[in-house]
């Protein structure tokens, strides 16, 4: 039980190009798990598999071996930090955020929290850009209906959370890897008719695909998964999995190959489906886009996650000290406020 939640890399067994043969192994069958177990009905679906696999596994250690050190969120640091001005509305905001994200709060209720000095995460959050008209100082002289253009940071929310950075980032890999598998998923849902048995199949993919993103796999594709209160149950979304698989097990196996085909695909092409890309970004204390830094605007540099299917997120590595988590709302107590 809960294989779905289990990571399949090791310490020191994921380093680019040194993977071990279990791994690699865990890696097929963990592509075929996610995806549709009946792939293992056809012969030498391992030999197929197995250079695409690979090549994922590639891509995905490099994209998060190439994460930059962690952002310290330290709350003293608000104001002097360009990354936590642009971020976090206010120090307010970024506690807020902290206190109320689900798996943080899973994460301080676990016994590695006891014992930890810190905690490391990956901050995932969407950027907007608003066109509008504002004022600006252009020599001596204040002009207004300038045409500016603002940046904000919002639907905040914290994944993989750890004591020690090496784990969150192998956490991480599996997170990369996984999402990869999604798209996958997406795409054999896509590739089944529209009547009988290849409605139901095609119905119930997408069913699975539903499944494995509220359980956080990859990094998301909805605004309820980032701001759901409470995280779903490992074990009660597993047995739903499974359940999903019986019923795709009863139908017909004609177009496996097909199935196969875009799986193959998806992470043969992995650098395609899910990108990384480092850009920097000049903005002022009121958010306002700049052209070049200046004493104004500090430039900072964004790490960007794209993925084929057009969703794009700003992701930092993070590191909290334990003492400075806020603690979790007490929702009880603030449900009975609001009700008077």
């Amino acid at each position: 039980m809960l294989k779905l939640f289990q990571s399949i890399f090791r310490p020191g067994a994921d380093k680019l190009g040194t993977y071990p043969e279990d791994l690699i192994e865990r890696a097929i069958e963990r592509a075929v798990d996610g995806t549709d177990r009946r792939l293992r009905a056809l012969s030498g679906y391992k030999k197929r598999l197995r250079p695409a696999v690979i090549h994922a596994i590639d891509h995905v250690v490099a994209l998060v071996d190439n994460l930059p050190p962690p952002l310290e969120l330290d709350r003293r640091n608000y104001g002097s930090d360009a990354e936590l001005s642009a971020y976090f509305a206010s120090v307010d905001h970024m506690n807020e955020i902290l206190s109320r994200d689900a798996e943080m709060r899973v994460w301080q209720k676990s016994p590695e929290s006891t014992v930890a000095g810190r905690v490391f995460a990956l901050l995932l959050m969407e950027l907007s850009e608003r066109n509008v008209l504002g004022v600006a100082l252009e020599g001596n002289e204040l002009r207004h209906d300038v045409a500016q253009v603002t940046v904000s940071f919002n639907k905040h929310r914290m994944v993989d959370p750890t004591a020690v950075e090496d784990d969150t980032r192998r956490l991480l890999k599996r997170r990369a890897f996984d999402h990869l598998l999604t798209l996958a998923l997406a795409g054999i849902a896509e590739a089944r008719g529209e009547h009988g048995d290849l409605q139901r199949e095609r119905d119930l993919l997408r069913t699975k695909q539903a499944a494995l993103a509220s359980g956080h796999w990859g990094f998301g594709n909805s605004t309820d998964e980032a701001t759901a209160e409470t995280p779903p149950d490992p074990r009660a979304l597993e047995l739903r999995i499974k359940e999903i698989d019986a019923q795709l097990s009863t139908l017909s196996t004609g177009l496996l190959q097909t199935h196969l085909d875009v799986l193959v695909d998806v992470l043969a092409g992995a650098e395609k489906n899910l990108r990384g890309e480092s850009s920097t970004l000049c903005i002022d204390r009121q958010g306002v886009k700049q052209s070049q830094s200046s004493t104004r605007a500090t430039p900072i540099t964004l790490s960007t996650l794209h993925n084929s299917a057009g969703r794009s997120l700003v992701v930092r590595l993070t590191s909290i000290a334990r003492a400075d988590l806020p603690p979790p709302p007490d929702f009880l107590r603030e449900a009975q406020r609001f009700l008077g």
